[in-house]
C-alpha cells in the first residue's frame, strides 16, 4: 500500500527537478562553450519548466511507470507541448527567446525540435522509473518538520526570484537569443 504524500512532496519534487534541469543546461554550456552560463529567466539555480514538466508527468503517468514505451511517448508529447507553450509565452511577454532550436532538425518555430522531443521522452522514463522511487524513499526518511522548513524556504526564495525576474528577466549572452 502506498504511503500518503504531503504537499511538500510535490514542492520538493518541483525544486529537485528544476535544479537538475538547471544543472543539465549549465553542463551543456560548460561543455559546448567552456564557460558557466546561468540559464533561465530567473536568477536562482532552477529552471521551473523542468519542475512543472516533472509534476505533470508524475500526475499523468505514475500509474504507468512500469510501461516505459508508453511513458516515453506521452512524456515526449506532454513535455514538448509544455516547452513550446513556455517558449511562445516568454517570447510574447519579453520579445526575446530563452532558447532557439531554429538550426536544429525538425524544429517548430525554434521552440522545439526533434532532438529535444526525444530527450523529453528519455527524461520522462528516467524520472518515473529511476528518480522517483529513490526520491520517494528519501522523502519518507526525512523528518516532516525538516521537509516543511526546506519547502517553505525554497518557496520564499523562488517567489522573491520570480517577482524580481518578472521586472528584470535574466538575459544575456548564452541566456537569450
Amino acid at each position: 500500500m502506498r504511503k500518503k504524500l504531503s504537499f511538500d512532496y510535490y514542492i520538493l519534487l518541483f525544486f529537485l527537478v528544476s535544479f537538475l534541469g538547471w544543472l543539465w543546461e549549465v553542463g551543456i554550456y560548460l561543455v559546448r562553450e567552456r564557460r558557466f552560463v546561468n540559464r533561465g529567466i530567473t536568477i536562482g539555480p532552477w529552471l521551473p519548466v523542468y519542475g512543472a514538466g516533472a509534476l505533470l508527468l508524475y500526475f499523468l503517468l505514475h500509474k504507468w511507470r512500469k510501461r516505459p514505451f508508453l511513458v516515453f511517448f506521452i512524456s515526449m508529447t506532454v513535455c514538448s507541448a509544455l516547452e513550446y507553450g513556455t517558449g511562445f509565452v516568454l517570447e510574447k511577454m519579453w520579445g526575446v527567446k530563452w532558447w532557439d532550436y531554429s538550426d536544429m532538425l525538425l524544429n517548430l518555430n525554434g521552440h522545439i525540435c526533434l532532438a529535444s522531443c526525444l530527450m523529453f521522452g528519455v527524461g520522462g522514463v528516467l524520472l518515473l522509473s529511476f528518480l522517483l522511487p529513490r526520491y520517494t524513499a528519501l522523502y519518507h526518511k526525512a523528518p516532516a518538520k525538516i521537509r516543511a522548513f526546506i519547502s517553505l524556504c525554497l518557496l520564499v526564495l523562488f517567489v522573491m526570484d520570480a517577482a524580481y525576474s518578472a521586472d528584470f528577466p535574466h538575459m544575456g549572452r548564452g541566456i537569450t537569443y
